[in-house]
């Protein structure tokens, strides 16, 4: 299918639109077959997919404003491929698991919109088109934190929206400025990614572009001091929202900094690498200790969430093949491991109404099932070897480790730090006596709740084992990133940093 771009994107949009035609009784097995569906056709797209091609693959383009040179344009390669199909996997379990009962309809509506602009996000080529689904993305979730949360829901989707939304605006000022620079040097308008990347800039309007871009990126991965909204949004987010907002629109920021940042701003890019690298090292020792500190286990996890993301963004600014293909590695298996874990929290929840782990102790006895599928989440949490968790770690520190040992060794506190408070959240909820006497009864994972959470295993051991074929896709696409930095840069600083990088792609093939 030459449109299956296309098919994919909208096709929950048309399916949810027919959903408020769904009776109530009916609209969970609705939802399913159609997340389920959809799930099939990114997998058809990657059975497609050319894995030993580097380039953008199912391109589709069409003119939409051709004055400004706006068009219609998607494609995918190695680097946003996966990210999609992990959009759509997350978006089916996450449907699969819905224990809500209030407004379910809605909820499930609500899903397949979000799953749109998600999908969106990751397949557009034309930068108007991008920010547009990068917009809309905020209108689902808010909806979800705001209808669905907790006691302190509004705060917490105004927070969000408020934050993700100012960033967006200093961001949307980048893009505007970026296409009029392309304008004044060529004399046409275009907002195609494609074409700007052929687009030589300045060292100083490199500078100040890069940094308007990093404010919306850096708010929605979410980047120290801007991550402050991210424990409120889990905290008061049903799980559902908390499953997608961590597996996939936390990873749209991480996304940006790979498809704009460095391919548009590489000299920039070099010229920041250690206040970018500060600000990472700050996310992964600050929040680690602080997820330490939390006495909620959802708590727990969102804390843990950001100190991941700070690896992430280590990786990414490493500036070679290691460094970049492990942190998009990373974001899948992030968004794989802390997606089962707000699952997991949220199973427990449903039963006893609480996340506190002081409320707990001895589960392993009552809920055995449960307590082995934590535990396996918890290892690759941490980064055990043969697990997901350990790959894209292990790469994103060994490529930052070519640009700074130093600063490599301060972030392999992650590792300590990770093993210290999600070790300490399986001893104090699965071990030891059983102190409150409810918790004896409480009942093991149900079929609903199978169905949701062994695939996730199954991922987490099989990529852990054998990461090859996704990690080939990336590591082609990634040389060619690389290799498109290297011939745009600039500066000595530059050529110098990212022809390391070209020699470690060459290394690696």
């Amino acid at each position: 299918m030459s449109n299956i771009l296309t098919v994919l994107i909208f096709f929950p949009l048309v399916a949810g639109l027919f959903g408020f035609m769904v009776n109530q009784k009916s609209i969970r097995a609705y939802g399913i077959a159609v997340a389920a569906a959809e799930f099939l056709l990114s997998l058809w797209l990657w059975m497609s997919f050319d894995t030993s091609a580097a380039g953008m693959q199912f391109v589709e383009k069409l003119p939409l404003i051709p004055e400004f040179g706006i068009n219609y344009y998607i494609g995918v390669d190695g680097i946003s491929l996966f990210i999609v199909i992990m959009s759509t996997l997350m978006t089916l379990i996450g449907i699969v698991a819905l224990s809500i009962k209030e407004n379910l309809k809605n909820m499930i509506i609500t899903l397949l919109f979000l799953e749109v602009t998600m999908v969106g996000v990751f397949a557009s080529l034309d930068v108007i088109l991008f920010y547009l689904f990068w917009e809309f993305s905020l209108v689902p979730m808010l909806y979800i934190i705001g209808a669905w949360g907790g006691p302190k829901k509004l705060y917490a989707a105004v927070k969000f929206f408020i934050y993700t939304f100012a960033g967006s605006l200093v961001m949307l000022i980048g893009i505007l400025a970026f296409a009029y620079l392309y304008h004044s040097q060529t004399g046409t308008w275009s907002f195609s990614l494609t074409d700007w990347y052929a687009l030589l800039l300045p060292f100083d309007a490199q500078t100040w572009l890069f940094w308007a871009f990093f404010l919306g990126f850096a708010i929605k991965v979410p980047m120290f001091p801007f991550h402050t909204w991210l424990p409120y949004a889990h905290g008061q987010a049903p799980t559902v929202g908390s499953v997608i907002l961590a597996a996939v629109l936390l990873k749209m920021g991480t996304y940006g900094f790979v498809r704009f940042s460095l391919p548009l701003f590489p000299d920039a890019s070099v010229a920041y690498i250690v206040p970018v690298a500060i600000i990472s090292l700050i996310m992964v020792v600050y929040t680690a200790m602080v997820a330490y500190a939390q006495k909620d286990i959802k708590q727990v996890i969102a804390y843990s969430s950001i100190s991941h993301m700070g690896v992430i963004v280590l990786g990414t600014f490493a500036m070679n093949v290691e460094g970049i293909a492990g942190s998009v590695f990373l974001m899948l298996s992030h968004g794989i491991v802390s997606g089962a874990l707000f699952l997991l929290v949220g199973v427990i929840y449903d039963r006893k109404h609480t996340k506190m782990m002081d409320q707990f102790g001895g589960l392993a006895y009552s809920m055995p099932t449960y307590a082995t599928i934590f535990g396996i989440m918890t290892m690759a949490a941490v980064g055990l070897p043969l697990t997901i968790g350990f790959v894209g770690e292990y790469l994103s520190l060994a490529g930052f480790f070519k640009v700074s040992p130093v600063l490599t060794v301060i972030a392999g506190t992650s590792i300590i730090l990770g093993a210290v408070y999600m070790l300490t959240v399986l001893k104090k909820t699965f071990f030891g006596p059983i102190t409150h006497e409810e918790n004896k009864h409480l009942p093991d994972l149900d079929g609903k709740e199978l169905w949701a959470l062994v695939p996730l295993v199954a991922i987490v051991v099989w990529l852990g084992v054998y990461p090859k074929p996704v990690l080939g896709p990336i590591d082609n696409s990634t040389k060619a990133l690389v290799q498109l930095m290297h011939e745009k840069a600039q500066t000595d600083l530059a050529k110098q940093t990212i022809s390391v990088s070209k020699n470690s792609a060459k290394e690696a093939k």
